[in-house]
């Protein structure tokens, strides 16, 4: 089977970030429709989700001109998964990755689609689904939609050890979300959609949806927590069921 369709528009494009210092690569799948920022798992790259089909389950939005796929890299292993690197300076380095996906790629995507103002949608699996959940909380009005699957919401227990500064707390969803209030927290209550999806089975983490879940429940920000059966595991086969699933009924 092919990656994608032949007929798909698919456009390789990207450059050196200022912030990071690396190269670094898009991939746009088709040409009209909702954007959707769509972000790689663990150390992977910005086409890990075309070779693992989750493009290809979501083609047929794309090609009916639902939504328009924008896809990126990850720089967690220049980050949380450089075991080496003292923890200051993996969240020093996500705060820059985070700066990236705001000033550089979502200015990217609002001159793709000609609107300046254009709220983008983010959606990713397992550890693509945290920096979905970051980058949607962190800038609500940059961000419309969230469709995490299977991931996690709170550095802390595995990544922090201890640790808190400015980057760390505003870099993790599970702390600064309960601090917020104001502008931002209205834009999450009344003009965004939330979608929290995760399976029971094999390598899933539920309570980590549950969990983030709760806080939103806390700051009565409307959710949708949908936990999937025991027989579903952390892998792409039901990631490929689940993200064409919320796709379809958010009505994209």
């Amino acid at each position: 089977m092919k990656f994608v369709d032949d007929r798909l528009p698919r456009r390789l494009d990207g450059w050196r970030s200022p912030r990071l210092g690396l190269q670094m690569p898009i991939v746009t799948y088709g040409t009209r429709g909702r954007p959707v920022l769509l972000f790689p798992t663990a150390a992977a790259d910005y086409l890990e989700n075309e070779r693992f089909f989750l493009v290809k389950a979501v083609e047929h939005a794309i090609m009916a001109g639902r939504i328009r796929l924008f896809s990126i890299d990850s720089i967690n292993s220049h980050a949380w998964m450089d075991r080496s690197l003292p923890v200051r300076e993996q969240a020093r380095r996500q705060a820059l990755y985070s700066s990236y996906v705001e000033e550089e790629v979502v200015p990217y995507i609002r001159r793709a689609v000609g609107n300046p103002s254009e709220r983008i949608a983010t959606t990713g699996a397992s550890f693509g689904a945290f920096h979905a959940a970051n980058a949607f909380f962190r800038r609500p009005d940059l961000f419309d939609t969230l469709i995490g699957m299977s991931g996690f919401y709170d550095l802390e227990p595995s990544y922090l050890k201890g640790h808190s500064d400015e980057n760390a707390f505003f870099n993790n969803p599970a702390w600064y979300l309960r601090g917020l209030s104001g502008g931002p927290l209205d834009t999450l209550r009344r003009h965004s959609r939330i979608v929290i999806a995760t399976g029971q089975g094999a390598y899933e983490a539920p309570h980590a949806s549950r969990n983030l879940s709760n806080i939103l429940n806390e700051k009565q920000i409307p959710h949708r927590l949908d936990i999937w059966g025991h027989d579903v595991n952390h892998d792409w086969p039901w990631w490929r069921k689940m993200l064409p699933h919320f796709i379809d009924e958010l009505g994209y």
